[in-house]
């Protein structure tokens, strides 16, 4: 799947963006009101932010919150489903690495 970006000026379903901003890590990203924090992480070109014990990289993987592979912290809150919480304008995410490292 590829994304399409449609301008403004051309949405014919007249929708008009609330922007927002969260921070992830202690980095800045935007997103729009409406947007997952994992909506938000991809829209930044983030495609991992966790890591398995192996190390694998992990993000969405069914993007449904049936699985566990996109969980951070938002705000103090561990183990939140990243594909189902939306972003909300001034959440803190942590991301969670079960590999003892960060995962970026």
């Amino acid at each position: 799947m590829s994304p399409r970006l449609v301008r403004a000026a051309d949405d014919a379903t007249g929708r008009r963006d609330v922007p927002l901003r969260i921070t992830v890590d202690g980095v800045p990203l935007t997103g729009i009101e409406g947007q997952t924090i994992a909506g938000v992480l991809m829209a930044s070109g983030r495609t991992s932010w966790r890591e398995s014990p192996s190390g694998a990289p992990r993000g969405v993987f069914c993007g449904i919150g049936a699985c566990f592979d996109c969980l951070v912290a938002v705000n103090g809150v561990p183990d939140v489903r990243a594909c189902r919480r939306r972003a909300r304008d001034g959440d803190e995410v942590a991301t969670r690495s079960r590999a003892g490292r960060d995962a970026r």
